[in-house]
């Protein structure tokens, strides 16, 4: 007799998580043992055929579970540190999400700045004023800049896309966006937010579209960039709060990634 079982369809195993695979494989065997290093991530990216975001978001996931300790400034170290970790296999990483961000916060800007009004820039005028004040607070300014793009995309009365918009500006609160965090954003980064921040600002007080896509899109190419960054050009003088720990993933390289210049 022919039972009828459930089916779920299989769905490709992420690429960086088989990265990470093989890579914690690696340690495993003793081919990179604790207290030694991994080669350069250019070198790792281009053994494995992968793009550096790919690779990162690896390497971000194998921090999260203790294999790693990832030092900016001085690369990757394996510690072998294992402990116990939820599930990150349905995760997309934080580099992707940011891609995706581009293109649809990109054209939100875009439709959203011939309907400001004076009032909407004053309201977005004092989030940015909060931001500066708390710079150094990273809860309060990872509110702020929730507020802000909150607001530009609550200006569209569309609840579809403010669904979207918010769903994926949470997903910075996983595991693998807030070792991301951990690792990359300090008081210069958020600095250099707050800036970009102003020129997104800038465009939608002068009603500009274009101005307004390209000043997002700009904002999140180099919110991604800064994240995606060289680890042993970044000079531990720029991470004064030292490593601590969580992680990232990712697929292979995206147009996308290269949008907003």
């Amino acid at each position: 007799m022919f039972v009828c079982m459930p089916i779920q369809p299989i769905e490709p195993r992420r690429l960086y998580l088989q990265i990470a695979d093989q890579v914690r494989s690696l340690i495993a065997a003793g081919e990179f043992p604790p207290g030694s290093r991994l080669p350069a991530e250019r070198e790792l990216a281009k053994r494995f055929g992968v793009s550096r975001p790919t690779l990162r978001e690896a390497l971000i996931a194998l921090e999260v579970e203790g294999y790693v300790d990832v030092r900016p400034g001085s690369g990757i170290l394996v510690t072998m540190q294992k402990r116990s970790v939820p599930d990150a296999s349905g995760e997309e990483g934080p580099l992707e999400i940011l891609r995706a961000r581009m293109v649809i916060e990109g054209e939100i800007a875009a439709v959203a700045a011939p309907i400001m009004e004076p009032k909407d820039i004053a309201a977005l005028e004092q989030i940015l004023i909060a931001m500066k004040s708390e710079v150094s607070d990273e809860a309060a300014r990872v509110d702020a800049d929730r507020q802000f793009h909150r607001y530009i995309v609550t200006k569209l009365a569309n609840k579809v896309l403010l669904r979207l918009a918010m769903e994926l500006f949470e997903q910075r609160d996983t595991p693998l966006a807030r070792q991301f965090a951990i690792d990359f954003d300090n008081t210069k980064s958020w600095t250099a937010v707050l800036a970009e921040h102003r020129r997104i600002l800038s465009a939608l007080a002068a009603r500009d579209p274009e101005q307004a896509r390209k000043a997002m899109r700009n904002h999140l190419r180099k919110s991604h960039d800064r994240w995606a960054r060289d680890l042993e050009r970044v000079t531990r003088a720029n991470f004064s709060n030292g490593p601590q720990r969580i992680s990232a993933d990712g697929n292979r390289a995206s147009p996308i990634g290269s949008l907003g210049a």
